[in-house]
C-alpha cells in the first residue's frame, strides 16, 4: 500500500513539474513577443521622422511617402502574428524603397539628421532581428516540450495552445532593410 501511495505521489509530483515547465516556457514565449513589440514600436515611432526628412529633399516622391505612411498605419492597427507578419513585410518593403530614393539625393545622404535616423533605423532593425530570434527560439522550446511525451499529456489536458513563429513574409525584403548605410 505504501509503495502505491509513493508511486502516486511521485506521478503527481512529476506532473506538477511538467506543468510548471510548460508554464515557464509559455512565459518565455510571451516575453519574447513583448521584445518584438517594443522594437516594432521603436521602428514605427522613427518612421515619421525619416519620411519627413526625406520628404524635404524629394518632394516629387509623394506616392512613396504616402505608401510608407499607410504601411506604418497598417502595422499599428493589426493583431495576431499572421497579420502582423504581413503588415511588417509591407512596411519593410516600403522602407527599403524609401531608402533607395535617398541614394538619388547627395545632399540628403550628407544631412546629419538623416544620417542619425539611418543609424537609429539600422540599430532598431538589428535589435528586432535579435528579438525575433529570441522569440522563435522560445517558441521552438515551448513547442518541443508541448509536443513530446509525457509533457504532451499535461499540455493537452490543460489546453496549452500552439504558438506561431515570427518570420517576415518575404525574406528578400528582410535582408534588404537592415542595409541602410550608404
Amino acid at each position: 500500500m505504501k509503495i502505491l501511495l509513493l508511486l502516486i505521489i511521485a506521478a503527481v509530483g512529476y506532473a506538477v513539474l511538467l506543468y510548471n515547465k510548460l508554464v515557464k516556457n509559455r512565459v518565455k514565449v510571451d516575453e519574447g513577443w513583448s521584445g518584438i513589440a517594443v522594437q516594432l514600436k521603436r521602428r514605427h515611432d522613427l518612421i515619421p521622422n525619416l519620411v519627413s526628412t526625406v520628404e524635404g529633399y524629394a518632394k516629387h516622391e509623394k506616392d512613396l511617402f504616402t505608401e510608407v505612411t499607410e504601411a506604418r498605419k497598417q502595422t499599428v492597427n493589426v493583431n495576431g502574428i499572421e497579420d502582423i507578419k504581413k503588415a511588417e513585410s509591407a512596411l519593410s518593403s516600403s522602407l527599403s524603397r524609401l531608402l533607395a530614393v535617398a541614394e538619388n539625393y547627395p545632399e540628403l545622404k550628407a544631412n546629419e539628421n538623416f544620417l542619425k535616423l539611418q543609424d537609429e533605423l539600422s540599430s532598431i532593425e538589428n535589435s528586432l532581428q535579435h528579438a525575433r530570434r529570441y522569440y522563435n527560439g522560445a517558441v521552438r522550446d515551448y513547442q518541443i516540450l508541448q509536443q513530446t511525451f509525457p509533457s504532451s499529456l499535461i499540455a493537452n489536458h490543460f489546453d496549452f495552445e500552439n504558438k506561431e513563429y515570427f518570420e517576415l513574409e518575404d525574406p528578400k525584403v528582410e535582408s534588404a532593410v537592415p542595409n541602410v548605410k550608404f
